[in-house]
């Protein structure tokens, strides 16, 4: 089996977070078996004056959230050296780079589903991110 097929089928196993894959097709055969942590449960709770970590949209409506796709890393530009993407106060066009998230080695780059203004980032440049975690928010 093709070696992109496999890494796609990694990525598909984790973002829909299951434990074991497998996959025939005709004489090929690939079974795939995610490691995960043994106990979740025993991690320190925050204290109760601390704010969710997920932000949530403003009460207006009017604005959308762009979310991760898949797991991975956040990074706000191409490399260290270049600036980010966007800022808070940019505007974007549909189909812009927002960011890169780096998955199984790979980069890829999440664009603006719509057009707007960039009102908040949500995460910082570096920082591990699950499937669905809120990216972005546009207006």
């Amino acid at each position: 089996m093709d070696l992109r097929k496999v890494k796609k089928l990694i990525e598909l196993a984790e973002e829909a977070g299951l434990a074991e894959l497998e996959v025939t097709s005709g004489d090929e055969s690939v079974r795939i078996a995610l490691a995960r942590p043994a106990n979740v449960t025993s991690a320190p709770e925050a204290p109760p004056d601390v704010p969710p970590a997920i932000p949530q949209p403003s009460s207006s409506g009017k604005t959308t959230w762009v979310p991760a796709p898949m797991a991975g890393t956040f990074y706000q530009a191409a490399n260290p050296e270049a600036e980010p993407f966007v800022r808070v106060g940019d505007v974007v066009q549909a189909g812009d780079v927002l960011c890169i998230v780096e998955s199984m080695k790979m980069m890829h780059e999440i664009k603006a589903p719509i057009g707007g203004s960039v009102v908040a980032v949500s995460v910082s440049n570096g920082q591990p991110i699950s499937t669905g975690d809120p990216l972005f928010e546009l207006s």
